[in-house]
């Protein structure tokens, strides 16, 4: 029986990891969590809304906080968590990340789009705030025309393409950010 929001919110992420994205739809996740219809909605006001909460769920699932907090002072280690992360997240929820950025990108809905800038953005600044914090980087690896978040965006671009290519090998991003911004 769900009784609260996040037991939903988990039952539509295991619909997902077992029967795929057009699992989740109110029915579906009244069915499998034991309750009416009406239960749902008055956690989610629509399918829309208990999607866009779904994928909101994965992307705190597979980038949830690690357990040492070292990660986010090292660009290499926090690139390397990201990764692993990235893998654990298509392992899980298989086509995630393809379905989300395609699937908000068709959509007429504003929120779904909205969602997707929000956890892109998230995404880009933690990496510019381990840019930021990173003690290994030459003083003069930034500059104004090519600045910590406009490398924060390249190393985000690299990773997107990790993901379509699912390679979640970090090896040639880690030295390309070695010979970018570390003492050679």
């Amino acid at each position: 029986m769900a009784t609260s929001k996040e037991e939903i919110l988990k039952t539509s992420r295991i619909l997902i990891q077992q029967n795929g994205w057009e699992a989740v739809n109110i029915r579906a996740v009244a069915a499998a969590c034991g309750v009416s219809v009406g239960c749902i909605y008055n956690y989610f006001g629509s399918k829309t809304e208990l999607v866009s909460a779904a994928v909101e769920s994965i992307w705190s699932d597979i980038f949830r906080h690690p357990d040492d907090p070292a990660v986010f002072e090292d660009t290499l280690s926090c690139i390397r968590w990201m990764y692993r992360q990235m893998e654990y997240g298509s392992e899980q929820y298989p086509g995630f990340f393809t379905h989300h950025a395609l699937g908000f990108v068709r959509q007429d809905t504003a929120d779904g789009k909205q969602q997707m800038r929000q956890t892109w953005q998230h995404i880009l600044d933690a990496l510019t705030m381990v840019l930021t914090r990173d003690k290994k980087i030459r003083p003069d690896a930034f500059t104004e025309e090519f600045s910590r978040q406009k490398f924060a965006g390249i190393l985000f671009s690299l990773m997107l393409s990790a993901v379509v290519q699912q390679d979640f090998d970090p090896t040639a991003v880690l030295e390309i950010i070695r010979r970018t911004i570390y003492e050679v």
